[in-house]
């Protein structure tokens, strides 16, 4: 399977978006007719999901681009689904969750058009006072690649009460760790070090996110402080990792 996504459609992705990409097709379950995939962005995972479902619905915030003769692709906000009670056997939502300010209505409408099977893909255990940024324009801080919500098992759990969790897979590692000190102070340092994308906005003025250039010594050596505190930290934090991949069954079939 991993080899065969590589040769494909994943030629041109990194080996962490194909080892989730595989992990994904590996737990999806068998035997199911039509998926919705929420927040499909470029396709690739919903042309992945052509291999297992007859019918894949392909929707983000604006219409998806890409065109693939076995896809529908819509536009329609995540927090308010156009589609009725339990339209779909299968809802699949990747690298979505993490985005969306209004988390429990989104989670809400994906329970109620899934007719037996929801599954997630999301960061694990990540803490986002890591990777912050600074924008240069308005000088608000946001966090790592719009990251606004953070998960644990039970923290999705109780996103979808309705629904049982069946089956779920970890990847990556990361022992990486902060404290409120060391962030303050990072922060103060202007964030030199965040994840500053090349398609990354401030949440709050929408300017693109960009390192900061040259900065005073006192700024440089408040970033200094925040990082060696960090490493220290990182020795005595124990592995967890990066991200889960989460089936959750409805508990009453309908």
């Amino acid at each position: 399977m991993m080899g065969e996504i590589v040769s494909g459609e994943a030629g041109h992705r990194s080996e962490a978006e194909t080892t989730r990409a595989s992990d994904l097709l590996r737990i999806i379950p068998r035997g199911r007719s039509s998926v919705l995939d929420v927040g499909a962005r470029d396709g690739y995972i919903s042309k992945l999901l052509t291999r297992r479902f007859s019918s894949v619905t392909a929707l983000d915030l604006l219409s998806p681009t890409f065109r693939h003769p076995d896809v529908s692709v819509l536009a329609a906000d995540a927090t308010n689904l156009p589609f009725v009670d339990n339209q779909f056997d299968c809802v699949v939502s990747t690298e979505v969750l993490e985005h969306i300010p209004n988390l429990k209505r989104a989670a809400s409408e994906i329970s109620r058009v899934a007719r037996f099977e929801v599954i997630i893909g999301v960061p694990f255990g990540r803490d986002t006072r890591l990777g912050r940024t600074s924008s240069l324009l308005c000088g608000k801080i946001s966090p790592p690649s719009g990251h606004l919500n953070c998960f644990d098992e039970k923290i999705l759990e109780d996103l979808f009460p309705g629904f049982e969790l069946t089956n779920k897979s970890f990847g990556g590692n990361d022992c990486q760790s902060t404290s409120a000190v060391a962030t303050w102070l990072m922060d103060l340092g202007g964030n030199p070090w965040g994840v500053y994308a090349a398609d990354g906005h401030c949440l709050h003025c929408g300017a693109p996110l960009e390192a900061p250039g040259p900065r005073a010594f006192w700024k440089k050596c408040c970033g200094a402080a925040a990082v060696i505190s960090n490493s220290i930290q990182a020795r005595f934090t124990k592995p967890h990792p990066l991200w889960i991949h989460a089936v959750f069954s409805r508990r009453t079939k309908p």
